[in-house]
């Protein structure tokens, strides 16, 4: 072991994260990003490895909404016969330095976000946030899914990317986020501060590019009207700085939390790439007038990323409007969780005060040992998908990961370091 102890090593990985340089530098078509999206029939999905079979509907209804965008199949039974005639390739979005929102389903033109983590020069990417109701990331597939997903990647893709690279230094992440803590996001279930921070940055800019009145116009209007468009940076963001922490390859510090609808799974600094899993929970939460949790699909998405960075259910205090919508309660509540969760964090991240919570530091470095001792998991805020395919979104609210996940993972790393139990 390189370092004196598991403390100091858990300190060096969470030092990372502090000095962590996260930057916007471009918008991309995913095949220009990732090899393995190059050839063949090949989808990026949320979570750790799943097989097809496995997935709940709603992912599987994202996996035929990509296919019909992709143009390997006509129609929903020609895609369903690709997917189940094993044609299509699989791979977690975690193993190419990608993440993707609720099924996470990315196919090679969709336009992906590209952040860099200057400190530790990794890459991380993200799919665009497509705005809310019946959109493929809650497993719809409609013409009218299908149509947006084109549009994104003719034009809002493009346009961005276009502006961005404008920026000589890209677009630094680290201030928009801490301004956007200060009033009021939490970067989970609510984006709508950094999102019209983001729209602040890119507006003088698009006004100014050689496209058409047309296309300036919608890509405003749409940034203007997404409320949620910022958090697709922010897993990117997470991305790019838990990838840069986890170099140090020591110490128990959880690096990733992410669920596919059947496990939930994280990493911790001292296991590399290795995954501990457990069967998912269902989020508890309020739903949409006409549903209720019996409607519920099974936790799914790579966006608990900003929980493993210390924003979203953790820095519920950051967002106390945020906890009614997602059934937590008031302020009250809001502190409490918080409060419960530095039990299971070594410190608070001085980069994003919290005014709210007596201008303390977000919440930093989950440590799996603490979350074993404590019998306490990190909370996660998030979305809520219909467990069939094709009604989107259904509600929100809050979920646990399985405290199984965490007691494989330090079982593993006693084991790594030597112990005998």
């Amino acid at each position: 072991m390189k370092y004196k102890n598991i403390e100091e090593a858990n300190r060096a990985v969470i030092d990372k994260v502090v000095a962590a340089q996260p930057v916007l530098i471009d918008v991309q078509p995913a095949m220009e990003l990732i090899n393995e999206l190059k050839n063949g029939k090949v989808l990026l999905h949320a979570g750790p490895p799943i097989k097809y079979e496995n997935m709940p509907d709603p992912v599987k209804g994202s996996c035929v909404g990509a296919i019909l965008f992709e143009e390997w199949a006509s129609d929903e039974s020609g895609a369903r016969k690709l997917l189940d005639d094993g044609e299509i390739t699989l791979i977690p979005c975690h193993h190419v330095s990608a993440v993707g929102p609720m099924g996470g389903i990315t196919s090679a033109h969709m336009p992906l976000f590209v952040v860099e983590n200057r400190t530790d020069g990794n890459q991380a990417y993200c799919t665009m946030n497509e705005g809310i109701g019946k959109v493929l990331r809650f497993g719809a597939f409609s013409e009218e899914v299908v149509t947006r997903l084109q549009w994104m990647r003719d034009v809002l893709g493009p346009v961005l990317g276009q502006a961005i690279r404008t920026l000589a230094d890209g677009l630094n992440l680290n201030p928009m986020i801490a301004k956007a803590v200060a009033m009021g996001d939490e970067f989970h279930q609510r984006n709508i501060a950094a999102s019209l921070v983001f729209l602040k940055e890119m507006s003088p800019i698009v006004t100014n590019l050689d496209i058409t009145e047309k296309d300036r116009y919608d890509v405003i209007k749409f940034l203007a009207d997404t409320d949620q468009f910022f958090l697709n940076i922010m897993m990117a963001a997470g991305k790019s700085v838990m990838d840069g922490a986890r170099m140090i390859e020591e110490g128990t510090i959880v690096t990733a939390m992410c669920r596919n609808g059947e496990n939930f799974g994280i990493r911790i600094s001292g296991m590399g790439d290795e995954w501990y899993t457990a069967p998912v929970n269902t989020p508890q939460g309020l739903y949409f007038t006409g549903y209720d949790g019996e409607d519920a699909s099974p936790d799914i998405g790579d966006s608990a990323i900003t929980e493993t960075f210390g924003v979203g259910g953790m820095a519920m205090i950051a967002a106390p409007a945020v906890t009614r919508f997602v059934g937590a309660g008031g302020y009250e509540d809001a502190l409490r969780t918080s409060n419960e969760m530095t039990e299971i964090t070594i410190d608070h991240n001085p980069n994003f005060i919290v005014p709210t919570w007596n201008f303390q530091g977000i919440c930093l470095g989950i440590d799996a040992r603490l979350v074993v001792e404590k019998r306490i998991t990190p909370v996660i805020n998030t979305g809520i998908a219909h467990k069939i395919a094709g009604y989107g979104q259904i509600g929100a609210g809050t979920v646990h990961p399985p405290i199984q996940c965490f007691e494989k993972a330090i079982q593993a790393y006693v084991k790594k370091l030597g112990y005998q139990g």
